[in-house]
């Protein structure tokens, strides 16, 4: 009895490798985004401490200047990195799709293998049938050729 082999397991392996390097693209995307949105979050919360901060100290005009300075960087150091967040969230979307594409290939080449390994179950099976059915009835042959 010969083994099942798939004539396209060549495409499925590279298909395989496709998707895995997607997701992999899809993760450093999301890691990338979640970077950029934890040092918004940061940022945020320094802002807050040096509101809090200037509120509660008698400082001079210097020192109010400086401070003023300091929370208006912060503030333009989020708006850029609410800019890159937009442009990380796109890339994630992109970088998803493209994951969703080539899982999707993936299990098609996979519903062809599955597909195709059932149609040779199922010859292989009929043949076993076959053959067993052929000694059955030789044996049979031979049981009578004797009484005779």
């Amino acid at each position: 009895m010969r083994r099942f082999l798939f004539g396209l397991q060549k495409v499925l392996v590279l298909r395989e490798y496709q998707e895995q390097e997607t997701k992999l693209a899809l993760g450093r995307a999301i890691g990338a985004l979640t970077q950029i949105e934890q040092h918004i979050t940061d940022l945020e919360a320094e802002r807050i401490r040096v509101g809090n901060e200037q509120c509660t100290a008698s400082r001079g005009t210097a020192e109010i200047v400086a401070f003023d300075r300091y929370v208006q960087r912060l503030e333009s150091t989020r708006n850029r990195l609410l800019e890159d967040a937009a442009k990380a969230e796109r890339t994630v979307q992109e970088a998803q799709d493209l994951y969703l594409t080539a899982s999707r290939e993936r299990k098609i080449m996979d519903k062809v293998r599955e597909h195709q390994e059932a149609e040779y179950r199922k010859l292989q099976l009929e043949e076993e049938t076959k053959i067993l059915d052929e000694v059955g009835s030789s044996r049979f042959q031979r049981r009578v050729s004797e009484t005779e």
